[in-house]
C-alpha cells in the first residue's frame, strides 16, 4: 500500500520550525493581549506550521496565505450577516471559501476552518483587519524575517504572482 506521507526532516528543520513557530504564534499572542482583541485564532497554528514546517510549498507563500484567509473571513463575515448563525449556512459559507480559493489559486487549507471560527465568534466587521489581516500579515512578516535570518529556506518563493484564475473545463 503504497502512499504519499510527509516528508522526512532533518533535525535542525524540526528545531527551526518549532522556534519559528513559538516566535510566530506568541508574538500573535501578546498582540492579542495588549490590544484585547481577537487576534489569535485556531487556523493560524495551522498556518504557522505550513510558513515554518514547509515554507516552499505554494500553500505557505504570502498570497495564499494572506488572500486565503482574508477570502474565508469575508466570505464567512458575509454570509453571517445574509443568514444568519444557521446550521447550514456555516457549510454555505465553508464551500463558498473553498471554491472562491480554488478559483483564485490562493488555496491554504488552514482558512478552511475561518468560516467556523466565524460562525462560533460571531465577530463584528472589525475582526476581518483586526484579527484576520494583521493577523496574516504578523505571520507572513515573521514568517520572512525567520527564514532570511536562518537562511534555511529561501521564503517567500513569490509575494504576490498574479495568476490567471485555475477555472478550466
Amino acid at each position: 500500500m503504497g502512499g504519499f506521507m510527509s516528508p522526512v526532516f532533518r533535525k535542525s528543520q524540526i528545531v527551526l520550525a518549532t522556534i519559528g513557530t513559538v516566535v510566530a504564534i506568541s508574538s500573535l499572542s501578546y498582540v492579542a493581549i495588549t490590544t484585547q482583541s481577537l487576534m489569535l485564532l485556531g487556523s493560524f497554528g495551522a498556518s504557522a506550521l505550513l510558513l515554518f514546517a514547509l515554507p516552499e510549498a505554494p500553500l505557505s507563500q504570502p498570497r495564499a496565505v494572506i488572500m486565503g484567509h482574508l477570502a474565508a473571513s469575508s466570505i464567512a463575515l458575509g454570509c453571517l450577516a445574509w443568514f444568519g448563525p444557521q446550521w447550514w449556512a456555516v457549510g454555505v459559507a465553508t464551500g463558498l471559501g473553498v471554491g472562491f480559493m480554488m478559483m483564485t489559486r490562493t488555496v491554504h487549507p488552514p482558512a478552511g476552518s475561518n468560516a467556523i471560527i466565524v460562525f462560533l465568534a460571531k465577530p463584528s466587521c472589525g475582526f476581518l483587519l483586526g484579527s484576520t489581516v494583521i493577523g496574516t500579515l504578523i505571520l507572513v512578516v515573521i514568517a520572512v524575517l525567520y527564514h532570511r535570518t536562518t537562511r534555511r529556506y529561501n521564503y517567500p518563493r513569490y509575494y504576490w504572482r498574479i495568476v490567471p484564475t485555475a477555472i478550466q473545463d
